[in-house]
């Protein structure tokens, strides 16, 4: 009898998630709360849950199971909701993390302190009260500080900070971006900051997805961190690159993944890996379903579905057979409100074009880049150097224009 998958999100991001496990020959469901979400057109079927509402997801989850089809495994793709994913799967009784692994990796300053408990190298940090202790701190560690909410996404509210900035402002814009009001406070440290993505079968792990992640518009947009896409394969030496790759398998262990997929994001300051943060979930941003398959030849999403259903998945699967360079770019137009969008079809015929996606329409409206979720189109381009898709890149976003005019 064919196996249902239920992916809990139904965004852009989730549908070459959604076309694989059909592939593979998999029933697929989605939930999302948009009833416009462009996964339901993808899947099998559909139900309209919030994502973020475990309580939610899981009442409609189990009753598609009970009235409408049995639901053999349950994953996410791109969207930051371990705990509606475990929350599922354990009353289901399906495959997956544990809760608290799925907590811990909701509360950033939860998961934190989990890594230094168990001797995983971060970077120091602390809970924040308020702007008070803020300024104390920052006075103390030279403003080398790094302030973001303790359980938000996609780095919003996640701010550098700079000697003269108005601290309570600061405070202030991280605790809109938390749910609970709270905030912490780390130490910034200087290095590549590298994005992995992981699977590990009985706390053993493998990690295909090693990407360097671009940041040349860190001082453009200062004091946010937007990122501006990624390359593979990575200008780390090997030694370094094995020490990143057990750190993140080490995190993930300690959070309580045993058999799973993580994705850390890692920063190597004096030749050492630190953990900045780890999610119990499959990627955004294209990694996990188009990234790591383009440059390794690694399944990893297949991979992660077959784990979510409960079947073998062999290490050696997930071992690298190439390193075909690959090299991730966002468009971030103007600000103002989108006339109109030109060149895409002509940017998707370039030579070494993978991918296109645009997520904005005329009538939207661009705001100033604050957080990553700020762009408005991706390109994934190859080349025979990571130099030369590089370039590839650059000259399909020059070729693709996203036009916006001031209110």
């Amino acid at each position: 009898m064919t196996k249902t998958l239920l992916i809990v999100s139904g965004g852009v991001q989730a549908l070459h998630g959604i076309r694989r496990a059909k592939e593979l020959g998999y029933r697929v469901v989605v939930s999302d709360l948009n009833p416009n979400a462009p996964g339901f057109a993808a899947a099998d079927d559909h139900f309209l849950a919030s994502t973020y509402d475990a309580a939610e997801t899981l009442a409609a989850a189990e009753h598609y199971h009970q009235t409408v089809c049995k639901i053999d495994g349950v994953i996410t793709i791109g969207c930051d909701v371990p705990l509606t994913v475990a929350t599922v799967a354990e009353r289901l009784g399906l495959p997956g993390i544990p809760l608290e692994a799925a907590r811990l990796a909701q509360d950033k300053l939860a998961m934190k302190q989990r890594f230094a408990e168990a001797g995983v190298p971060v970077p120091w940090f602390s809970a924040l009260a308020d702007a008070g202790q803020l300024r104390r701190f920052a006075r103390q560690r030279d403003y080398r500080l790094v302030v973001k909410p303790v359980d938000s996404r996609g780095s919003r509210g996640v701010q550098r900070l700079q000697a003269g900035m108005d601290l309570t402002a600061v405070f202030e814009t991280a605790a809109r971006q938390s749910p609970t009001r709270r905030v912490m406070v780390e130490e910034f440290l200087d290095g590549p900051q590298i994005s992995t993505e992981s699977i590990l079968i009985d706390g053993e792990g493998v990690t295909p997805g090693f990407s360097d992640r671009n940041y040349e518009f860190i001082e453009r947009y200062a004091p946010y961190f937007i990122e501006n896409g990624g390359d593979l394969p990575s200008h780390l030496d090997e030694r370094t690159q094995t020490a990143v790759k057990l750190t993140a398998e080490a995190a993930g262990r300690a959070l309580g993944v045993s058999t799973g997929n993580i994705k850390g994001d890692i920063v190597v300051a004096s030749g050492k890996p630190y953990v900045i943060e780890l999610a119990a979930r499959a990627s955004g941003g294209y990694f996990c379903t188009r990234e790591i398959p383009l440059n390794t030849g690694v399944d990893f999403i297949g991979a992660v579905i077959k784990l979510a259903l409960g079947e073998r998945v062999d290490r050696t699967e997930l071992q690298p057979r190439r390193q075909t360079p690959i090299v991730q770019r966002y468009a971030f137009p103007e600000p103002g409100r989108v006339s109109r969008i030109v060149g895409l079809e002509d940017a998707r015929r370039l030579s070494g074009i993978e991918e296109i996606v645009v997520t904005v329409a005329p009538g939207d409206e661009i705001l100033e880049p604050t957080h990553s979720g700020c762009t408005a189109a991706m390109v994934l381009a190859t080349g025979n150097s990571v130099a030369a898709a590089r370039a590839n890149a650059v000259v399909a976003l020059n070729t693709l224009r996203i036009e916006t005019v001031r209110a």
